[in-house]
């Protein structure tokens, strides 16, 4: 599976912007997907999981009510929508597939490239 992360960019404080990661190959639908990201100097952490048919998600403390994760399996697809942005939600953001939703990056199996996030105050 080889994964493709867009949608990053610049952005004001309390705006909005939506991840995608687009996945080749017929097998994203057996895939949990996660949302990581890393700001310099800091760990690479989870920011929301979804399970393999979408029934179950995941959110960190720190995005909860403000990002929304989604799939759509038909489009090989998985989506991160962020609003009310902070200054601290700056970050490189990656997208992983995995077997289960956990938050310890090791566990999971493929990775995108990563997307800039950067959130202006």
């Amino acid at each position: 599976v080889q994964l493709q992360a867009s949608g990053g960019g610049l952005v004001q404080a309390g705006g909005s912007l939506r991840l995608s990661c687009a996945a080749s190959g017929r097998t994203f639908s057996t895939y949990a997907m996660s949302w990581f990201r890393q700001a310099p100097g800091k760990e690479r952490d989870i920011v929301a999981g979804i399970s393999r048919s979408g029934g179950t998600t995941y959110y960190a403390d720190s995005v909860k009510g403000r990002f929304t994760i989604s799939r759509d399996n038909a489009k090989n697809t998985v989506y991160l929508q962020m609003n009310s942005l902070k200054p601290e939600d700056t970050a490189v953001y990656y997208c992983a597939a995995g077997p289960l939703i956990v938050t310890v990056p090791g566990s999971y199996t493929y990775w995108g490239q990563g997307t800039q996030v950067t959130v202006s105050s």
